[in-house]
């Protein structure tokens, strides 16, 4: 694999950053020819998986007005600008040499956040967008889905490719009483990872009641009573489950995934022999915002965009939690980001969980990778080591114990019934660490976001020591709480 990227490596060097111009008119170039040759594939993934190595994350930015146009083609043709504050959409469009833009233009959500999209195949526009002042990024938003030719690739790899973190979410007919859990009180399963946590102790002060919390994901299986009608029941009460799309107009998960993240989280500790969450009583909203956990699309990252300015205007909403991700920055999302940080939500992304997609990097993806969410991955049971696919970095804030040295991971709720499933990877553990935020934040509803970050990085396992793969490490929920 490493032989392959070295000499596609070569050919994408030649194709370093060029120099960006700022130009403060608004007319296309005249005279500016496309280039005789559009830059393969490989060619660009090499280039992408290059910068990933040398500086941890990849930007569009980094490329040069070949490289984009040539992605651009090579995907959707669909490029997503974001602009100034002292420019407009159709500045935009006159910049592009287009009368209209696609339809998330009319989108309040996307002018809210100032951006665009428009359908262009012109080396030109891409040029004179990326090279004027009124515009801040210039991004072919859906190159993900394309940069690998499933078509030459067998259907398992295309498979996983397509649908990264999907399928996964059925009953485990082997789990052992005593062993992957524990009988609690009405009747219950508790995960056997709690302990490392501290849960059990820390539900003496806090359950998470009045805390609401938005996860963001692949939607809630229709036929998981538990995240439906029996939302409430046994030692959870009173609380509320709200279920958007912005993906699609349906917030049905067909997945997997957004259920396994919900019952982790949010599960009732109840009366039919299911897993208690580990927030058993916070209110819940859970959005279907993409297809899979690996963001690809302009569908996904629009229906990501979408969902958090969602949970920022929702003045209920208190933490946003994402087990989802890519290799590429996303100016959309950033500026998503941003918007709901201003609002004081406390985000929660993955650092991310090694498929095929990321060919080898193991660094903290996007969006876990930016400053204004608390990025979570996964550790195994000895206390010392990442879980087999979860990825480390100086960017990680918090780890979750999530795997067994027999390799079993945590319970959660699946797609239908009362018979548990198992989920890993620094999904389990972003959505775990959520649940413990909104534990917190329950037994201390006056108390600022930071101050909430703060207490749960006082109690954990590298608080007077900060790790370099793990940030403040295994939390004592216990303790943060206040046992």
């Amino acid at each position: 694999m490493k032989t392959v990227y070295c000499v596609m490596v070569g050919l994408a060097f030649v194709l370093l950053i060029s120099c960006r111009k700022t130009d403060s008119s608004y007319s296309i170039p005249a005279a500016q020819p496309d280039p005789e040759t559009i830059i393969p594939k490989p060619a660009i993934n090499a280039f992408v998986h290059q910068q990933l190595d040398t500086y941890g994350y990849f930007d569009w930015k980094m490329a040069s007005d070949t490289m984009v146009w040539s992605a651009l083609l090579h995907g959707d043709s669909i490029l997503s600008v974001g602009y100034a504050a002292n420019s407009s959409v159709q500045e935009v469009l006159q910049l592009a040499g287009q009368k209209t833009a696609t339809d998330i233009s009319q989108n309040a959500i996307a002018k809210k956040l100032r951006f665009t999209q428009v359908r262009v195949s012109s080396y030109a526009a891409v040029k004179a967008l990326r090279s004027s002042d009124k515009v801040r990024y210039v991004e072919p938003v859906g190159y993900g889905e394309y940069m690998n030719d499933v078509s030459k690739q067998d259907a398992t790899a295309a498979s996983d490719i397509l649908a990264s973190g999907c399928g996964y979410n059925s009953a485990k007919a082997d789990l052992v009483a005593g062993t992957d859990y524990t009988v609690i009180s009405p009747a219950a399963k508790m995960s056997w990872n709690y302990g490392y946590h501290r849960i059990e102790q820390a539900w003496q002060q806090s359950t998470g009641q009045r805390i609401k919390v938005m996860i963001i994901d692949t939607g809630v299986s229709p036929q998981q009573e538990n995240l439906g009608t029996a939302f409430n029941q046994g030692l959870s009460g009173g609380r509320s489950i709200q279920k958007l799309g912005t993906y699609n107009s349906s917030a049905d998960d067909l997945c997997g995934h957004g259920t396994s993240m919900a019952g982790v989280l949010a599960g009732p500790r109840g009366t039919d022999g299911n897993t208690a969450g580990i927030a058993y009583n916070c209110d819940l909203a859970i959005v279907h915002a993409a297809e899979n956990v690996v963001l690809l699309s302009t569908a996904a990252i629009n229906g990501v965009t979408s969902a958090y300015v969602l949970g920022a205007d929702d003045p209920s909403v208190k933490i946003i939690s994402m087990s989802m991700g890519t290799i590429f920055s996303s100016g959309q999302i950033k500026d998503a980001l941003v918007y709901a940080y201003g609002r004081q939500k406390l985000m929660f992304c993955a650092a991310g969980t090694s498929t095929s997609f990321f060919a080898g990097f193991v660094g903290v993806i996007f969006p876990a990778n930016q400053p204004q969410v608390i990025a979570v991955t996964g550790m195994k049971d000895n206390l010392k080591d990442r879980c087999d696919n979860c990825h480390t970095g100086s960017k990680v804030d918090f780890a979750i114990v999530m795997q067994r040295s027999s390799g079993r991971n945590p319970l959660t709720i699946a797609m239908t019934g009362d018979v548990p499933s198992t989920v890993g990877g620094s999904s389990v553990a972003t959505a775990s660490c959520a649940g413990i935020a909104a534990l917190v934040w329950s037994k201390y509803p006056a108390y600022p976001r930071d101050s909430i970050v703060a207490r749960m990085a006082r109690a954990s396992g590298f608080a007077g020591n900060r790790s370099s793969k793990f940030g403040w490490g295994v939390i004592n929920a216990a303790a943060a709480v206040g046992f």
